[in-house]
């Protein structure tokens, strides 16, 4: 017998001859017992879980960038496809819940991939923006780590996301988050929205003149002249500057 046997070869054509119907059944049982993969899909597909286990195992999280590679393998990329795929099998799902006809299910998500990959992390495909969860996950890891939730922008970077920045983004942004967002924010990682009081006052355009003009008044009093490059910035020293919160001229 040869010291080599093309294996690959003679699985693939077994993989044909069971797809034509023509594969004796006990011959499949005898593949079966070891984990025949009958689907050229589906051997794509478990390559992909493969390098998500990993990547997922070292980040805490399937919320993968898409440009993430693990050990040589797309994985940002497969990652994101599923949830392409993911959001079609819903699709397909509203259609037939409204009695609407449905042409076909190719490229959709099955039950069984979509619980493969929710095993390995069950917010993998969010319904809100996937940077958004990234972050919200990489808070919940850090709280649940002992960590202090992060409120100071640029104090904590992790995985190069700014955690203190996002935390105030969502504070002062909580109008535009969803309910569940908002729910989520509340109850896992104990944010709440900025008080009135914390939030920037904004400034009128005369407001504006006022800081302009104090800047002016106090670069000519240090230089004697109003030759101001057009890169510098003037740093004021504690003035008095009007605010938009001020009752208006008569």
């Amino acid at each position: 017998m040869p010291a080599g046997f093309p294996l690959g070869t003679w699985l693939a054509a077994q993989r044909r001859t069971h797809k034509a119907g023509r594969l004796d059944p006990g011959r499949v049982e005898q593949l079966d017992g070891l984990g025949m993969v009958w689907s050229h899909q589906d051997i794509a597909f478990e390559e992909g879980p493969t390098a998500a286990r990993a990547w997922a195992k070292v980040h805490g999280h399937l919320l993968t960038p898409a440009t993430a590679i693990r050990g040589g393998y797309p994985v940002g990329t497969w990652v994101k496809n599923q949830r392409f795929a993911a959001r079609a099998a819903d699709q397909i799902a509203q259609r037939r819940q409204a009695g609407l006809a449905v042409e076909s299910s190719a490229g959709a998500l099955t039950e069984a991939r979509r619980a493969a990959l929710e095993e390995i992390d069950p917010g993998w495909c969010p319904v809100w923006d996937t940077g958004w969860q990234r972050c919200f996950r990489l808070v919940q890891n850090l709280l649940q780590d002992g960590g202090a939730l992060p409120v100071v922008v640029g104090k904590v970077i992790v995985q190069g996301e700014n955690l203190g920045r996002w935390v105030a983004a969502q504070r002062h942004g909580w109008e535009q988050l969803l309910p569940a967002q908002q729910w989520l924010m509340e109850n896992v990682i104990g944010i709440e929205p900025a008080e009135q009081a914390e939030r920037p006052v904004k400034r009128t355009q005369d407001d504006m003149w006022a800081v302009n003009l104090a800047a002016a008044r106090q670069f000519h009093a240090r230089e004697g002249h109003l030759r101001v490059p057009r890169k510098h910035v003037e740093e004021l020293e504690a003035v008095a500057v009007p605010t938009g919160r001020q009752e208006s001229r008569a």
